[in-house]
Parts: structure tokens; sequence; C-alpha cells
């Protein structure tokens, strides 16, 4: 198995490099897991006490949670991934059943903050853009996906470019391969995609007992 950690600020364009690394490949090789599945479960707070939740810093991640579905995959074993309710911040009862693949790509904006995953990941991705850009895609996708409209994307993004600045960018220097411009850059996308095949190939030879194989 070979894990594969896809992290940059919030709007970089990591969810269309995954895709795009995704269609690579046969679909029965490649499983997604998002960090954003595992913000931490907040039930017990009010709705009010939630609003005030900082999403952008890396306690409100579940990173233990995450770090044993890494190693169980790695195992052999199939895991439930937490799904995640943006709009009312809250985790849902119902979970998404992921089966052990060749390849596994997690992504998320705060990935490597966490030493645990960073050392699990076999190949580390930083997926870079300009801030103006990023904040563009955050406008449209927080109006689409999290109930929020312009005004309020924007009072935020204050409290998000200082998140980035603080813990995502310095993140940049564990990264194997910073992907400049997303999922419009095909050149890096080419070469990445090229070191995972690569990657397979190399380890498929180094342990041969492995039943699963990578259609390269």
């Amino acid at each position: 198995m070979i894990i594969i950690g896809i992290a940059g600020g919030s709007g970089s364009g990591k969810t269309t490099v995954v895709k795009k690394v995704m269609n690579s490949f046969a679909n029965e090789d490649v499983g997604v897991l998002s960090q954003d599945s595992y913000y931490r479960d907040l039930k017990h707070l009010s709705e009010k006490d939630r609003s005030l939740i900082n999403f952008d810093h890396p306690e409100s991640i579940e990173f233990e949670l995450l770090v044993d579905h890494l190693k169980e995959l790695r195992k052999g074993n199939g895991i439930e991934q937490p799904t995640y309710d943006y709009i009312q911040s809250l985790r849902l009862p119902l979970t998404l059943t992921i089966e052990p693949s060749p390849i596994v790509i997690v992504e998320g904006i705060l990935l490597f903050t966490d030493k645990r995953v960073r050392n699990l990941c076999d190949i580390k991705i930083f997926v870079d853009a300009e801030p103006d850009e990023r904040l563009i895609r955050i406008v449209k996708r927080d109006m689409r996906d999290r109930g929020r409209n312009a005004n309020e994307v924007i009072e935020r993004y204050a409290l998000v470019k200082e998140m980035h600045v603080h813990f995502i960018e310095p993140t940049k220097r564990f990264a194997d391969l910073i992907i400049p411009q997303g999922g419009e850059n095909h050149v890096a996308i080419d070469m990445l995609v090229a070191a995972i095949r690569h990657f397979a190939i190399t380890k498929r030879l180094a342990e041969p007992q492995q039943t699963k194989v990578l259609h390269c």
C-alpha cells in the first residue's frame, strides 16, 4: 500500500489534484480519506459555542482517529470513516466504509501539522496557490457547501489567512513535491502520477508476497 498525503491552503486546488490523480488509475486501486471528515465531535456544545470554534486550527482535528485509521488500512483492514455536517458543525451518525487499496490518498489543509500523519505518508504533496485565487475558491465553496453568504466568508477570511500563515504554510517544507497553480499544473500532476507508478513498482518488487497489485 502507498499512502499519499496531499496538503495545502484552503482553496488551493487540492480536490482537483486528488481527482486528476484518481483518474490516472483504476477505480479499485485508489481510496481517499479527507481530513475534514475527522473534525472533532462537538455534539456536547451548543450551536452558539460550535460557531466559535476555529476549524482552521490543528486542535479541531481528531488526528488520533485519523492515524488509527491509516494504520488499520495499512494492515489490510477496512475502516469506517466519519462523516461531517459542515453547516451544523456536527459529526453525523453515518459512516463511510473505506476498504484497503493499493493507493490511499489522504488530503487536508492541516495534514502535515501532525508528525504521526507525516510519518505514515510515503509521498507528501503540498498544493500551492496565490492568496487571491484561494479566496475566490473559498467564497464559492463556502457559499455552495457551508451555508455562508459572501460577506460572512470574507469576514472569516482574516482568521483563515492567519491560520494559514501560522500552521499551513510552514508545513510546505515537509513536502516531497510542491504543486503551484493547483489542479491546473498538468506537468506537476504528471510528475506525481509517474512518481506513484515508480514507487508502486519498486515497492511491489520489494514485497513480492503482496496479493493486491496496482494496475500500472
